[in-house]
């Protein structure tokens, strides 16, 4: 498969979120890791910042604009590299990757050099696991984990994206899982960005009815494919001292990978 790859000639543009870049800079480099072991040629326009979100979550269209402006230039110049190769951006959370596919839309219908270059991004921008099932038609990467492994769906991710069974199947592949779907796996976590700021007491009544679906499973690590989720899940466990692991799918399929 890494040979396929490489004759192929597939590129990857990183995209990295800020939740990413500023607290759990490892989940971008299990990324990189696992496309490197697949054969994956990558790079990171390491001028990048925010795609936007969140001041386009909080109402705030024109500020989200001048940075989704300034990312779509980034990007715009980082696939026009030259190299001949098959060339996509992939990013490690169905959060961002959404608002780059889906609501940047609403910030460029009406401006017409900026939505050509907008449709040309979003058409290349993948998360990670909808990218590597999807795109490369691959399940296996060669992790090994033991344990009973659990999924939240994230909302944009699935909602937005429709990415639901790329990321099991990842999990299913990975040697030593045990794979244990929870209840209610598609319910909201109560994260929302600045949604469990706005109404801490909701945020928190949606994230112990997850915990719950959590327990009940019977997982000793629940995996996801966003940082906010895991963060916002991860801290409740923590505090309520419940052995459960939080951990991100990149990290998982970096575990223990099978290397030339």
């Amino acid at each position: 498969m890494q040979d396929k790859l490489k004759k192929n000639g597939i590129k990857a543009y990183i995209f990295i979120t800020c939740l990413v870049d500023t607290f759990f800079p490892q989940v971008g480099e299990s990324m990189v890791g696992v496309l490197d072991r697949l054969g994956v040629e990558t790079e990171f326009p390491d001028d990048q910042t925010c795609c936007g979100q969140v001041a386009f979550n909080s109402g705030y269209q024109d500020d989200a604009r001048v940075v989704a402006e300034r990312f779509l230039n980034i990007f715009e110049n980082a696939i026009n590299d030259g190299s001949g190769k098959e060339i996509y951006i992939i990013c490690p959370s169905g959060s961002c990757t959404s608002m780059v596919k889906v609501f940047y839309q609403e910030l460029f219908r009406n401006n017409s050099p900026l939505l050509n270059i907008m449709k040309k991004i979003s058409s290349r921008t993948f998360e990670f696991t909808d990218f590597l099932v999807n795109v490369l038609n691959i399940t296996d990467v060669g992790a090994e984990y033991s344990g009973k492994v659990t999924y939240h769906d994230s909302c944009h991710m699935l909602r937005e994206l429709g990415v639901n069974n790329a990321p099991r199947e990842l999990i299913r592949s990975v040697k030593g899982v045990e794979f244990k779907e929870m209840e209610m796996s598609d319910a909201c976590c109560g994260f929302g960005g600045t949604f469990s700021v706005k109404f801490p007491e909701v945020s928190v009544s949606m994230l112990d009815e997850k915990i719950d679906c959590i327990e009940k499973s019977g997982a000793d690590t629940v995996v996801s494919a966003d940082m906010g989720c895991l963060m916002n899940i991860g801290g409740v466990l923590s505090r309520r001292n419940i052995p459960v692991n939080v951990m991100h799918i990149a990290d998982l399929l970096a575990k223990n990978g099978k290397t030339d």
